[in-house]
Formats: C-alpha cells, structure tokens, sequence
C-alpha cells in the first residue's frame, strides 16, 4: 500500500494506473546502483583567469563535450559554495510546506507544479513537485509569501547562473565562427527561468520516472543538484547515471543550441529516476532567447527549418497537449 504523499503523487499516478499497465525501470535502477559516471568534467578557471592558450583549450573542451556528450560538469564556475548551499536549504523549506500551502496561496508566482496534468499513460507521470519562475518575478516581494529568506539568496542566484550560461553560451558560438555576443542580443531575463525541484521518496520508484525522459527546449541549461543522485542521460542508445560531484554544476545542451549549430552540438535525452527512500533537490537555470528570435542554422545546408522560438514553444504545447508527451525538433526538419 502507497502511503499518501505531499504533493498527492501516489493519487495521481493511481488514476493513470487504472487506464495504463506499467513498465518498470529495474534496468535504470540498476544503473543508479553501480554508481553512475563522470561526465566530462571541466575546469573553467581558464576563461576566468588563464592565459590565452589555457582559454583555447578550455573552449575546446567544451565544445568537444557539447558535441560528444550534450552534458558536461564545471568546477571554478564563480558561483559561490555558501549560495549554492543556501539555495539547497531555502528550497528545502519552501517544498516542505503543506501542499496546499504551495498550489493556491499565490506562491512565487503561482508557479507551483506538480505530477504532470497532461499526463495520458504511467510513463508520462513525474513523481516530482516544482516551481518554474519567471526571472522577470524572482525579485517581486510580494512572490515569497512567509519564504522572504529565499528572495535574497534566489536574486544571487540568478545573476550569478545568467552570467555563466552567457559566458558558456558564447563560447559556443565563438567557437562556430560566429560572435560571442550573440546570445547576449538574443537572451535577456524575459524568457529566461529557474526551476526548482523536489523529488520525494517513492515507494514503487520501479515503476516511475522522477522526470520522465525529455530534452531541453532552451539554448542550454545549468543544473545544481545534490548528492542524492539520479539524473540519467542516454550516450550511445544507452542510459548512464551522472555521478553528482559536490559543488559541481551541471550543464547541458538545449534544442535551440543544436538546431542553431546545425546537429554539431547535442540534445540529448535525460530523466530522473526517484528514490525510494530520501528525497532529492535540484536548481535549473533554462537560457532561452526573446520569443520572437529566429532560430536559424549557423551552416548550410541546412538540417532544420528557421523558426521563432514563440512557434517552437507553441508547437511543444500542441504536441503536449495532443498526445501527452513533447515531440521537438524532429518536427522543423526539412
């Protein structure tokens, strides 16, 4: 017997249960066991603070690991341990309070979520509960309710996450040729948003996705979890666990980044995978461009149609809403 759970997981995932058999995840289970592994991991004191050939071969690595992997993880990124830890304990606060604390007090933003309500079979249920916050919101008092410590530490936060995905972000560009300013005419905090995110324990963790598996719909995305683990990625048709390292961020590659590099940089597949026992959060940072940005290919010929980032969006919430589940890319192809 499931056992009730804040949010109400177990009720929603029952309702799907009814309709749908599920399949269960004992092979990614068991890849979460042996440990997971290290992504490339990449030093960026040499964009910081390095001579010009300690910067060359900093950009390359990531390139290399954008092209090889879709994932990478940093170390020396500037963003301060104390904010990262503050960040973690802030957000454990504010996902324990009660659940109807969270879905109709008006709380940052009103953007609280939970499950996933378009959901049309088991696989496409996430055991999570998150916030998904407008960085045009984050510095509005009257977001944080009674959490008004979060406010502080979540505006640190931003702008030190803002910097560091344009400072990735052009240095992907840069490396294709092109300006690095780019994504600093293209990306502004209008579009661009933090998501926080809970994953309680789960009794039938065999059964569920944490977050079922996807891929970014943004320029690239920054990740901070905690040690828990359970972030898993698809490299060579197969799903690896990413091992956590403390401190470290976690980066990946967005579908507007490979459209635009014209498939040399990667989206790749990923999920979550709950815990049966102790909870899990994690920080992301989405880079996206202004709605009406258009997405063209940076080489010719080209592999994908240009299109706004306000159409791609568009189409993902048809696809969502039609058949439960994100189609992407594979839809602007030529």
């Amino acid at each position: 017997m499931v056992k009730p759970s804040n949010p109400p997981l177990s009720h929603g995932y029952a309702e799907l249960l009814r309709a749908s058999p599920f399949k269960s995840h004992a092979a990614a289970q068991a890849e979460e066991r042996r440990g997971g592994q290290e992504l490339p991991l990449i030093d960026l004191g040499g964009l910081r603070g390095g001579g010009e050939r300690e910067r060359a071969e900093c950009a390359a690595a990531i390139a290399r690991a954008s092209s090889e992997w879709g994932f990478f993880q940093v170390v020396n990124h500037g963003v301060r341990g104390e904010v990262l830890e503050r960040m973690r304990g802030e957000i454990v606060k504010v996902f324990g309070a009660p659940f109807e604390k969270k879905a109709v007090s008006g709380l940052l933003n009103n953007s609280y979520r939970w499950g996933n309500p378009t959901a049309t079979s088991p696989t496409h249920f996430n055991w999570s509960e998150a916030f998904h916050i407008p960085l045009t919101k984050i510095s509005e008092e009257n977001c944080y309710g009674d959490f008004t410590s979060l406010r502080e530490v979540m505006i640190e936060y931003a702008s030190a996450m803002q910097e560091l995905s344009k400072l990735l972000g052009g240095v992907l560009v840069e490396h294709l040729g092109h300006r690095k300013n780019l994504i600093d005419q293209m990306c502004d905090e209008n579009t661009c948003f933090l998501r926080l995110n809970h994953y309680p324990p789960c009794q039938i963790s065999s059964e569920v996705f944490g977050l079922m598996p996807h891929t970014d719909s943004d320029f690239l995305t920054i990740l901070h979890q905690d040690e828990v683990g359970g972030l898993q990625l698809m490299k060579d048709s197969r799903w690896v666990a990413v091992k956590p390292i403390k401190n470290a961020l976690i980066v990946n590659i967005g579908d507007l980044f490979q459209a635009w590099s014209n498939n040399i940089y990667k989206s790749v597949e990923h999920k979550v995978m709950p815990n049966g026992k102790v909870d899990r959060f994690s920080i992301a940072y989405f880079l996206c461009p202004s709605y009406d940005s258009v997405i063209g290919s940076c080489q010719e010929p080209s592999i994908y149609r240009s299109f706004t980032f306000r159409e791609y969006r568009n189409q993902i919430q048809e696809d969502v809403k039609l058949i439960g589940h994100k189609i992407g890319l594979s839809k602007f192809m030529y």
